[in-house]
């Protein structure tokens, strides 16, 4: 490539992530945190733009925990993971790193659920490692976009999943469970309401708990619309911990917007 070529915006925001150190932890009160990440991180189409091209894909996860503080882990929607697999994730991160996951699709779309207290124990014990490090971000139940309000059911369920103390969120994609009724169910067992967005739905802005969770998996945004998302994040770790992942693409866009995102809450000048 002649010297002269100007280079396009995500190569150059990846070559200065690469040159950058660890971000600082974020300072004050401990229980007021920002956690940003991505949807994964095994990505090998991720290299140049975010992953140098001297990282081997099984120090993706190392290299990814210097740059940003969680990761939601979507490998839990068909799967639980061994106690050993966990370890290695846990090992290869930070101690201020954290670790949200998918609830298993036999939960959410199988059973929808009902029934679901075997499955909810396996879950609770596949993940006690992470929990037990004090690495635990948030375990997400997104539901498929065919299941229909069912008020009863929803508080039926997590009157049953309290009792293994996971911190749950939900997400609806179905417009049916967007009701004073369901936010009232889900402020009663201290589960937080995902604010979801994406090209074909938008989750309302409502806290439900002493928690949030943002996904942000629109096709695109623009300065403005992530200038928003800093503003909102913001204000919402100002009142608890706030967790918020950027859409997986083949592109390393997500986690480019995710690092920068992150960056200015700590004061660090976006890269470019």
């Amino acid at each position: 490539m002649d010297s002269n070529t100007p280079m396009s915006p995500e190569k150059a925001a990846g070559r200065e992530i690469s040159r950058a150190s660890k971000p600082p932890e974020v300072t004050g009160d401990s229980r007021n945190r920002t956690f940003i990440g991505t949807s994964g991180w095994a990505y090998s189409s991720w290299k140049p733009g975010f992953y140098p091209p001297a990282v081997p894909q099984r120090k993706f996860l190392e290299y990814y925990g210097t740059h940003l503080n969680s990761v939601e882990v979507n490998y839990t929607f068909r799967q639980l993971p061994t106690e050993g697999m966990l370890t290695g994730w846990l090992a290869a991160t930070g101690v201020g790193f954290r670790f949200s996951f998918k609830a298993p699709q036999r939960i959410t779309h199988i059973l929808r659920l009902k029934d679901c207290s075997e499955a909810v124990a396996d879950l609770s014990r596949a993940l006690a490692p992470v929990v037990a490090a004090g690495r635990m971000g948030v375990v997400l139940f997104q539901l498929p976009p065919n299941f229909k309000a069912d008020v009863s059911r929803l508080d039926s369920f997590l009157a049953d999943a309290n009792t293994c103390g996971l911190r749950m969120a939900f997400e609806f994609r179905h417009s049916t469970w967007f009701c004073d009724e369901v936010y009232a169910v889900l402020r009663r067992h201290s589960v937080a309401l995902c604010v979801a967005e994406s090209d074909d739905l938008e989750t309302p802005d409502i806290v439900t708990a002493s928690f949030v969770i943002y996904r942000f998996r629109k096709s695109g945004y623009s300065r403005a619309q992530l200038e928003l998302i800093e503003k909102t994040l913001r204000r919402r770790s100002a009142e608890g911990d706030t967790f918020a992942y950027f859409k997986h693409e083949e592109q390393p866009t997500g986690a480019v917007n995710a690092v920068n995102t992150l960056g200015r809450l700590r004061h660090i000048a976006p890269r470019r």
